[in-house]
């Protein structure tokens, strides 16, 4: 018996919000492809350890690191590693995450931000309504 899983089907507002996050931050397409596999511990990602791994270009401050990982969390590509004793510093791809790092894949880099694309995300990430005050 073949089982055949429910892809969730994403509005073209989310792909876009979360295509464009990816695009505007720091990060190589090999993180991504890493989170397709196994999750990655944030001490991976920062600093040196970041270059080495080929997960940024330049080494990234543990804080700047930790802060652009909530944003694609909040756009829904990540979600943070749990274990028996609760949240841990590692992160993995979401359904979403893995939709989209396949379609990179196949071009074999992540698409590049242009100013629109950073002004977009920046006013998306800064400029959000309180969870409270959020539409249901």
């Amino acid at each position: 018996m073949t089982s055949t899983a429910k892809v969730p089907r994403y509005s073209p507002a989310t792909l876009e919000r979360a295509e464009r996050a990816v695009r505007c931050a720091p990060f190589q397409l090999k993180l991504f492809t890493t989170m397709r596999r196994q999750s990655v511990d944030i001490r991976a990602i920062a600093g040196s350890a970041g270059v080495e791994n080929g997960y940024s270009q330049q080494p990234l401050p543990e804080m700047a690191v930790e802060q652009l990982m909530l944003w694609l969390i909040q756009v829904g590509l990540l979600r943070r590693e749990v274990d028996g004793q609760g949240l841990t510093s590692s992160f993995r791809l979401t359904p979403l995450g893995h939709l989209l790092v396949e379609q990179w894949q196949q071009g074999g880099k992540l698409p590049a931000a242009n100013w629109r694309d950073r002004l977009y995300n920046s006013l998306s990430r800064w400029l959000r309504l309180p969870d409270w005050l959020q539409p249901l």
